[in-house]
């Protein structure tokens, strides 16, 4: 992943949702919060656009570039989602 295309993922992937995650909670709910907490409103609003210019380039092949991208450190389907329920879980608990 180019920490420069997204920013705000390398944060988020990189210090929250990871193999690590269980620092910041149990539940995605959980660790989105401390991820929040630690945001500015616009590093928040920046992580929404992320997501959606990240399912565009994508497209068909969500599920495997993300797996790509990001399956070593954090894969959905451990925490019970597809990776386009996962975002959509993510852009509403970003937008709580």
């Amino acid at each position: 992943m180019n920490e420069e295309s997204y920013p705000q993922f390398y944060v988020l992937f990189g210090g929250y949702l990871n193999q690590d995650s269980d620092l910041w909670g149990d539940t995605l709910e959980q660790v989105v919060s401390c991820f929040k907490g630690d945001s500015s409103t616009e590093e928040i609003a920046e992580t929404l656009r992320e997501i959606d210019k990240y399912k565009k380039e994508a497209g068909e092949n969500l599920d495997q570039k993300f797996y790509e991208d990001y399956g070593f450190n954090f894969h959905p389907k451990l925490w019970g989602y597809t990776t386009a329920s996962f975002f959509d879980e993510l852009k509403r608990l970003l937008g709580d």
